[in-house]
């Protein structure tokens, strides 16, 4: 077999473009007190095993045996968990001593116990050289209760060979194209990776402010009015007649209706202009950081309203005219959550919800409907026009009257009347106009308050039914399985055919991320290097997986000796970026970074490296480093002495199996 030209997946500075990570961490799922019980410590192993973290849990299984929790059950997940994944060609001499500790401490299994009946059958078939019918194994294994059966199916399919493997593989797949799609993953899968919707936020009501010029001009002004209105009241009931009296009473009864009047059409007018001005396009401002919070939330409105466009409107259009408000919308979420110090994914939900509501008051056509609500009614326009008409005609009825008593005093107190009542009235409306735009204001948020709280509560309702991380890692290894399927048959392979398969899983570009507490990461797209291990020698295939629609590409296809495998490393440190490397013989170095420095915030408990080790355990990082390295030291070679030395263990324990260990 030649050994092709090899181009490198990733190499150099290129590295996976991760979206900030979400952390879960409201969920306490992988919780484990300092101080749990060996029951505690199995039941928290026996969930890391079902999301495929299996070094983490042989470790859990094993000190809660220590410590005494030794019952069939707890023995059964000793076996799951130290052959998983695995063909008996990939048991080292510390795992087959592992596996002789297990033999050894085995209780009498002839109890009628389901978990003694799972135990049996998987001792079956470790059995070297067993001359089984395949029919009655898979009998023998159906026969077991669904629940032990299963996790014999998803855990040890690759563990035998020749006929047996065939039709464990067969069931095994079987099983996995039934776990690829259940439990809704189409229209759930996406949820566990959008974080925590931050709550809702309205902004603060602007205080009233008046300026202090207003106050004082109202203030003196109306003490100016009332003494000039008080001497000319005098000098015109100088001369006896009672009609100036009526006169005067008229004027002020008309001064009141013209203040009730024209300080609401002056609010009304003053509130239009200002929420006109809200639809205006905006000023030309200085963009704001590429990767800071506000830039991230000019994108999403940019996004969002490009995307929500009204029926029957041109997108242009809508741009167009929404731009004021898109602007002040964006200002608004600015200022609510910049210093929350949240990422901007969390508010993405409001941000949907804004512009659908822009988007819905465009095709009701009520986008501008408070101009209908603040036109100026009837009733203000005539206290306003009969209240001016009033004063003018008291003005001519009282002013003769004065003037004849006293000429000159007359006029200089006429021309103080209208000299102070012009700004007093001016500033006295601006201060009610303020006083009213606050309680308007009030009312507005109040409504936009409940509104936005109702929006939260249906989107939390939307992702209450996220999926748990034992869900997320059953459908990987369900996609992992169908895709082997696929693969060996494009290769015209039996699964007995194949020495060894292992899977490495790294972040494909642009990613999304997310993880519960003290739980691997798992990603929204992978990119996958399969290795299937035959007598001819290894064939790679790189496979990009977009997990979310379970839709996969293969990339790349190689082969290659065994001889041709130099050598295979990890580059980085736990903490930062590592990188899988494997060199040929004759080629370049194949990279991908299988992890990426993170400045993601932890929980209390939590350690940077230790999640990074659970990562790239459920990547299957360390079974994969096994079997390539051995690969690289001895080539064929490893995997004969492997198998050898693996029939001759069994061989022992088959022969030499006792009850417990005193």
């Amino acid at each position: 077999m030649t050994t092709p030209t090899i181009t490198n997946v990733a190499q150099g500075d290129a590295h996976v473009d991760l979206q900030a990570g979400v952390v879960h961490g409201d969920i306490n799922f992988y919780r484990l007190s300092p101080n749990a019980t060996p029951e505690e410590q199995f039941d928290e192993a026996v969930k890391y095993l079902r999301a495929r973290v299996r070094d983490e849990a042989r470790t859990l299984i094993e000190k809660a045996f220590a410590g005494g929790c030794r019952s069939t059950k707890v023995q059964f997940f000793r076996m799951i968990a130290l052959l998983s994944g695995r063909t008996l060609r990939q048991l080292g001499a510390e795992e087959l001593d592992r596996l002789e500790a297990i033999y050894a401490s085995l209780p009498d299994l002839d109890e009628q116990d389901e978990w003694a009946a799972g135990l049996q059958v998987i001792i079956h078939l470790l059995a070297p050289d067993s001359t089984t019918d395949p029919d009655l194994m898979i009998k023998e294994i159906d026969a077991l209760r669904q629940l032990q059966r299963d996790w014999i199916y998803g855990h040890l399919e690759a563990l035998l060979e020749g006929t047996m493997q065939d039709e464990m593989w067969k069931a095994s797949v079987t099983l996995a194209r039934a776990r690829r799609t259940a439990n809704d993953r189409a229209t759930r899968v996406w949820k566990f990776f959008h974080p925590k919707p931050a709550q809702p936020r309205v902004q603060q009501v602007r205080p009233s402010v008046v300026p202090f010029r207003d106050w004082l001009r109202a203030g003196v002004g109306a003490v100016l009015f009332t003494l000039a209105v008080v001497q000319l009241t005098v000098l015109a009931m100088a001369g006896g007649e009672l009609s100036s009296a009526f006169g005067l009473l008229a004027g002020l009864g008309g001064l009141a209706a013209f203040c009730v009047g024209g300080a609401d059409r002056h609010y009304r007018r003053a509130r239009q202009r200002a929420k006109d001005a809200d639809l205006l396009p905006p000023r030309q401002r200085r963009e704001a950081p590429p990767d800071g919070f506000a830039r991230k939330v000019d994108r999403q409105f940019d996004r969002y309203f490009g995307r929500y466009v009204p029926r029957g409107t041109e997108r242009t259009y809508w741009l167009e005219q929404t731009a004021g408000i898109r602007r002040r919308l964006r200002d608004e979420v600015v200022e609510l959550y910049r210093e929350q110090r949240i990422h901007a994914d969390r508010v993405a939900w409001l941000v949907r919800y804004l512009v659908s509501e822009v988007r819905k008051q465009w095709e009701e056509d009520t986008l501008t409907a408070y101009r209908h609500q603040l036109r100026v009614p009837a009733k203000s326009t005539i206290l306003h026009l009969g209240g001016l008409i009033s004063c003018v005609a008291s003005t001519y009825w009282v002013l003769p009257a004065a003037v004849q008593s006293a000429p000159l005093p007359s006029t200089a107190w006429f021309l103080l009347t209208v000299a102070s009542a012009v700004p007093a009235l001016r500033s006295s409306f601006r201060i009610v106009a303020e006083r009213q735009r606050v309680a308007a204001d009030q009312a507005e948020r109040d409504a936009e308050k409940l509104a936005r709280w109702a929006a939260y509560e249906r989107w939390q309702r939307k992702l209450s039914d996220k999926p748990s991380d034992i869900e997320m890692a059953t459908w990987l290894e369900s996609d992992r399985k169908v895709l082997v399927d696929a693969i060996t048959q494009k290769y015209r392979l039996r699964p007995s055919q194949v020495i060894a398969h292992t899977f490495l899983e790294a972040p494909a570009n642009s990613c999304r991320r997310a993880r519960y507490p003290r739980g691997p990461w798992r990603y929204s797209r992978y990119q996958l290097l399969l290795f299937l291990l035959t007598d001819d020698g290894v064939r790679q295939v790189n496979i990009d997986l977009d997990f979310e629609t379970a839709e996969s590409r293969t990339t790349q296809r190689l082969n290659y000796r065994f001889d041709a495998v130099a050598a295979v490393r990890i580059d980085g440190i736990a903490a930062q970026r590592q990188t899988f490397e494997l060199t040929l013989v004759n080629g370049d170095p194949i990279t991908i970074p299988v992890s990426e420095s993170s400045d993601e915030t932890l929980e209390p408990d939590e350690e940077r490296t230790k999640i990074t080790e659970l990562s790239l355990d459920a990547a299957g990082l360390n079974h994969t480093l096994h079997v390539l390295e051995g690969i690289a030291a001895e080539g064929k070679e490893w995997i004969r002495h492997r198998r050898r030395r693996a029939d001759e263990r069994l061989s022992n324990l088959a022969s030499n199996r006792h009850g417990p260990a005193d």
